[in-house]
């Protein structure tokens, strides 16, 4: 049975897992102790993700990540649905920024998502080491939006 659970402490014992949504732990102690996170467990932990209240009542996804054994399986999609109704009514936009070319552009878009700016290079200026995906170096970061 699918639950999903928000998690109010110890939010460091998932580290492993946002690891995978964001490779530099730096980052995600920006917004990991203000995020709200919430965990999807299906007979076990399956998909983590940290939402972060931004101004003008935009809520933004700032990591969301599956154990990779369980990838492709709907827990990503799945997770994004109980976030995208979760907040709705509390804010006015979802938003989440991910490396541009990359294949969560896509996956973004198929949850309902829209491409509405790019920050180009954010990856090279911001983390300590180069980020790749499929052999291309990820250098800028495309933000996608969807109205609550």
């Amino acid at each position: 049975m699918v639950r999903i659970l928000k998690i109010t402490a110890d939010k460091k014992r998932f580290l492993p897992l946002l690891l995978l949504g964001d490779e530099q732990e730096s980052m995600i102690d920006r917004y990991l102790e203000d995020g709200e996170m919430f965990a999807l467990y299906d007979g076990g932990l399956r998909t983590i993700a940290v939402v972060e209240k931004q101004p003008k009542r935009v809520y933004e996804l700032k990591n969301l990540a599956t154990e990779p054994s369980y990838q492709r399986r709907g827990y990503g999609k799945r997770m994004v649905e109980y976030l995208l109704t979760y907040y709705h009514g509390r804010g006015r936009m979802m938003q989440v920024g991910t490396g541009a070319g990359s294949s969560n552009v896509s996956f973004y878009e198929k949850c309902g998502f829209s491409v509405c700016r790019t920050v180009e290079g954010f990856f090279t200026e911001n983390y300590e080491n180069p980020i790749y995906e499929d052999g291309r170096q990820i250098k800028d970061m495309v933000y996608l939006q969807r109205e609550l």
